[in-house]
């Protein structure tokens, strides 16, 4: 089946990983994770990441094992200056402008954070859509859930949807329900046989890839 939809991730898909703003978000996540559980500064990262691997994020492990507060969680992490981090991305904004395909952003992160990120980015226009951590009822990617909550509210099948996303950890449900994928792999760590149908080291390629049809089709 041809595709119709493109589903994109948004942090670390849409903009570099280099560009600093997943590293600002770490270290406020490290902070709130020493307060909440007292745990040293350098005990954080490592219970995050056990989080991340039991839940698939840090907030669904606070979640489950201290009971916090969603909102003050999402509204102390998020409170960064975007724009020290972030410029509009005018190459992309063209890009976008080639593809002639329902877009959504897909995102374990907020909605408000999701706007203000597509708002620097300068490509706002294009993405009509946020499914985000609240419409998911904070059941995060790679919980098969936000998956089939997301096709059923855009009335598409899995075979004509396409998954740009780049964390490994999130694309094997949407492979499981039929989608096409392209992992964003910055580093060059992965190849894509098992994990992907494209692998690409950013969003430009990856929107070419489409463009081009062949290597997802």
């Amino acid at each position: 089946m041809a595709l119709t939809t493109i589903l994109f991730d948004l942090d670390g898909t849409l903009y570099s990983r280099s560009t600093g703003v997943q590293h600002a978000l770490d270290e406020r996540m490290n902070v709130y994770v020493q307060q909440v559980t007292g745990c040293a500064p350098d005990e954080a990262p490592a219970l995050r990441r056990s989080w991340f691997l039991r839940y698939g994020t840090t907030l669904a492990g606070l979640q489950h094992e201290y009971h916090i507060d969603v909102e003050d969680y999402l509204r102390v992490i998020h409170d960064i200056r975007l724009d020290t981090f972030l410029t509009r991305d005018r190459e992309l904004d063209a890009l976008l402008d080639q593809i002639d395909l329902r877009r959504a952003i897909f995102t374990n992160s907020p909605a408000e954070h999701a706007a203000r990120v597509l708002r620097t980015l300068g490509v706002a226009r294009h993405f009509p859509l946020i499914f985000d951590i609240r419409f998911f009822e904070f059941q995060p990617k790679p919980n098969r859930t936000s998956y089939t909550r997301a096709l059923d509210a855009l009335g598409v099948a899995a075979s004509e949807t396409l998954l740009i996303e780049d964390t490994p950890q999130n694309l094997p449900p949407a492979r499981e329900l039929g989608m096409r994928t392209i992992l964003i792999d910055e580093q060059g760590a992965h190849s894509p046989d098992g994990i992907a149908d494209y692998v690409a080291p950013d969003i430009r390629t990856a929107l070419r890839v489409v463009m081009n049809g062949g290597a997802i089709s």
